[in-house]
């Protein structure tokens, strides 16, 4: 009894378990519903779970199907009603696109009396502003009407108010009319009419000032030559007396001033100038003098009387009265802008230099004394006039002056080679830009030219050394100086700063490693130095500023003219092998010399090589550029030597067997290469690793070239057995080291390319070739198929040749189809590698 009572209650547990487990499945997310679906499978009643769980389905589905029952009339009704609607809504269509055809056809006239309606309005509002803008133009048209009345019948001052009236006034207003342009246009052209008629006095004084403007300059520089020396007199004096410690170089500067007074001025004055000088400059000249126009006469004084000051030799009563009236008539500026041009005009007219101003000091002299003229009188009208010039005015002249003046020296010094001239022409424009100092114009410039005259100096000493550099060059032997004694010895060393423990230690006779023009071009470039410092004594520099432009002028002498004429020697066409290799061992030596050279300039100037902003020599580049020149001329003459001896090559290309030793041209070839290459032995070592690797490999290049030429139509096995023999030997000249200094085989791959060809035909391994090829392993990486090709080719040629009667040997039919096969094959690899 107990126990169909207990199986009853685990059947009743077991229900409410999987019951509990059915609503867990319903309210779990799909993705936790393992753990659920396991706690039924670890239990033994998973086939009533089943049962329940296919139950719990059918129920849910007829759930479903009543739902769906429910709402089905509802969805029909509605498709219902929508298909009543789209007639309706059909209908309302056509209703509106009739209604809309009948609006267009009644509203067509209304559009067209529209139209014409707007129409009417345009002209009317096109009339209307005809009449406003003709209303503007009218006053303009009488207005000009009235001004060329007014300049017909010569009424000048009422013609330029009338003018003045109509540009400011009316013009503007319409100024977007064309005629009204054309006005415009028109108004410069009758100002400058009026202009010119009120005028004419005004340019006879401008025409008078321009013919005389030398002598008012000589007159200036006088003076003011006068005056400078006798204020550094003076200082000199003072100087004396307070710093007894300077008198000897006070004393130098009083000389130089005493030599430099012939040249500049032209010989002995009265002390009276320097008074005569200091008046004229508080003399107060009246500006509305009534005294006619033009300049006074004035003759030549005597040296010993009192020469007048520049503003006495000219009246300016002409300007200030010009000045006046166009001042009443309200036109002042456009005096002042006529002035200020015709003057400008002047001024280039005086800045423009006569074409042979360069052959003479006195060309110079006259030229700045014409410049110094314009800028006194202009001086003059600034400080006794109001604004007619200002000094924004007077430095814009003077600006164009200044580079006028600096360009014009620049071309005409460029024609001076006597560096006495030279000179002659540094005092002068020192005296001119003193002279202009004294005026209040800056001539900073101008001493920034000096030094440009010192390059040009420098150029005149350039030209002399080229021709010295020249001279030694070609006299030079271009062997190792001998020596036979110890006072030779010691000569050599004097001339050029040469130390060697190894050669010092050494018995007499024996030899320096450089040849003679070591030596010479050494001394030569001191002596230039020394050049380049005379002409930098008299500019006041500072030591720093001198050893600037030693050492510039010197970096000229070196890089380019000691440049040039190294490049020359070498570059001519006799020159042989031994001389270049003795160039590269003279420009080493000189290399090393700079050092010197920039310690040679320190104890002339006493300006240290440490001192910042100082320039340096670029000797050293100069001789590393001559001697890169010669080794590359080396490299050429050997490739040339190459070229020759493989004229000389005459091969058999049709040879049936090869000789049974190298070709007669390139033994003597390679006995060439080893006694020149033995001459390289003072040369750096990778100078003449260079020349045998650059030698090397242009003889493959030009072998390779032999076999592959057009005139090479047929070759035959023989034939490239006895090249391969010619190869052999470039090899083994390779291997035997030349030039010490390579790492194992290096020289020898520089036949790399032909021995991988050669192999490949000789040894006729064709499979290897096609089926490696590309990869970085492959046995005949450097081998061309283009290159094959050809060889190929020109073999295939000579085998059908003699082939033509023996074709139906299988052999031979079998070698053609083989040759055929392979060329196929590398035309492929060619096109390939193109794609």
């Amino acid at each position: 009894m107990e126990r169909p009572k207990m199986a009853e209650l685990e059947s009743l547990e077991t229900a409410a378990e999987h019951e509990r487990i059915l609503r867990e499945i319903e309210s779990t997310d799909t993705a936790c519903i393992g753990p659920t679906l396991r706690s039924v499978y670890d239990g033994e009643e998973h086939g009533r779970f089943m049962e329940k769980l296919e139950a719990r389905i059918r129920n849910h589905d007829r759930e479903i199907e009543k739902m769906c029952n429910f709402h089905y009339q509802g969805f029909v009704d509605s498709i219902t009603e929508l298909l009543k609607v789209r007639g309706e809504a059909q209908k309302l269509k056509n209703q509106v696109t009739d209604t809309n055809r009948k609006l267009q056809n009644e509203g067509k006239e209304l559009i067209l009396a529209m139209e014409e309606l707007r129409q009417c309005r345009l002209q009317q509002r096109n009339i209307s502003a005809t009449v406003d803008k003709l209303t503007l133009c009218l006053p303009v048209l009488e207005m000009y009407s009235k001004l060329r009345e007014q300049m017909k019948s010569k009424r000048h001052y009422p013609a330029l108010k009338t003018l003045e009236h109509l540009e400011h006034t009316f013009l503007p207003q319409v100024s977007h009319y064309r005629f009204c342009k054309v006005m415009v246009d028109n108004i410069p052209r009758l100002r400058e009419e009026i202009k010119e008629l009120s005028m004419s006095d005004l340019k006879d004084f401008l025409e008078s000032i321009r013919k005389h403007s030398d002598k008012i300059g000589e007159t200036a520089m006088k003076q003011d030559c006068r005056f400078n020396q006798w204020k550094i007199i003076a200082r000199i004096f003072f100087s004396l007396l307070l710093s007894p410690n300077v008198q000897a170089q006070q004393q130098r500067n009083l000389d130089n001033i005493v030599s430099q007074q012939p040249r500049i001025s032209g010989g002995k004055k009265s002390k009276k100038e320097f008074s005569a000088s200091s008046e004229l400059e508080v003399k107060n000249t009246s500006p509305m003098s009534e005294q006619d126009s033009g300049i006074l006469d004035v003759e030549d004084e005597d040296e010993e009387e009192e020469v007048p000051g520049a503003q006495d030799l000219v009246d300016f009563s002409p300007v200030y009265r010009c000045l006046h009236i166009y001042s009443v008539l309200g036109a002042r500026e456009t005096f002042e802008s006529y002035y200020r041009k015709q003057r400008r005009k002047q001024a280039r007219l005086v800045l423009q230099p006569p074409s042979n101003m360069h052959e003479t000091l006195d060309g110079y002299r006259k030229y700045f004394n014409q410049i110094v003229g314009f800028f006194v009188v202009e001086d003059h009208i600034l400080h006794t006039t109001q604004g007619l010039v200002t000094r924004a005015y007077i430095d814009e002249l003077w600006e164009m002056a200044l580079s006028k003046t600096i360009a014009a020296l620049r071309t005409h010094s460029s024609y001076c080679s006597d560096p006495s001239l030279v000179l002659d022409l540094k005092n002068l424009i020192v005296l001119f830009a003193d002279t202009l100092q004294g005026y209040g114009f800056p001539v900073n410039q101008l001493f920034d030219m000096l030094l440009e005259i010192q390059d040009q100096y420098s150029e005149t000493l350039l030209k002399k050394w080229a021709g010295v550099f020249r001279n030694i060059l070609d006299s030079d032997n271009y062997s190792p100086i001998p020596v036979s004694n110890e006072e030779v010895y010691r000569k050599i060393v004097g001339q050029f700063p040469f130390q060697d423990a190894e050669l010092e230690k050494q018995p007499f006779p024996k030899k320096f490693p450089f040849s003679e023009f070591v030596p010479k071009v050494y001394s030569q470039i001191k002596e230039f130095i020394y050049a380049c410092l005379k002409f930098s004594e008299d500019l006041h520099l500072s030591s720093t500023e001198v050893d600037d432009m030693i050492r510039k002028s010197t970096n000229l002498l070196l890089t380019r003219t000691l440049s040039n004429c190294l490049q020359n020697v070498i570059k001519r066409k006799n020159v042989g092998l031994t001389e270049l290799v003795q160039i590269i061992i003279n420009t080493t030596h000189l290399e090393k010399s700079c050092k010197f050279l920039e310690e040679f300039i320190t104890n002339i100037t006493n300006v240290l090589p440490e001192t910042v902003h100082t320039t340096k020599l670029y000797g050293t580049t100069t001789f590393k550029d001559a001697r890169h020149a010669a080794e590359e001329e080396i490299y050429t003459n050997l490739n040339q030597k190459i070229d020759q001896f493989l004229q000389l090559a005459d091969y058999d290309w049709m040879a049936l067997e090869p000789g049974s030793r190298a070709s007669d041209y390139l033994v003597d070839l390679i006995g060439f290469l080893r006694s020149t290459f033995a001459v390289f032995t003072h040369l750096p070592g990778k100078v003449a690793q260079t020349a045998c690797m650059s030698a090397c490999k242009h003889l493959s290049t030009s072998l390779l070239q032999l076999l592959l030429e057009a005139e090479v139509r047929q070759l035959t096995l023989g034939a490239l057995h006895q090249f391969n023999l010619d190869v052999e030997e470039c090899e083994q000249f390779a291997r035997s080291g030349p030039v010490p200094g390579f790492q194992g085989d290096t020289l020898q791959l520089a036949f790399i390319d032909l021995r991988q060809l050669l192999d490949l035909f000789i040894q006729w391994d064709w499979s290897t070739y096609l089926a490696d090829y590309g990869q970085p392993t492959c046995k005949y990486l450097r081998v061309n198929p283009t290159t094959a090709l050809i060889l190929l080719e020109k073999m295939r040629d000579t085998s059908r040749k003699n082939n033509v009667f023996a074709q139906f040997r299988k052999n031979e039919r079998d070698k053609q189809k083989l040759i055929d096969t392979v060329a196929k094959q590398l035309r492929g690899l060619i096109n390939s590698h193109h794609s």
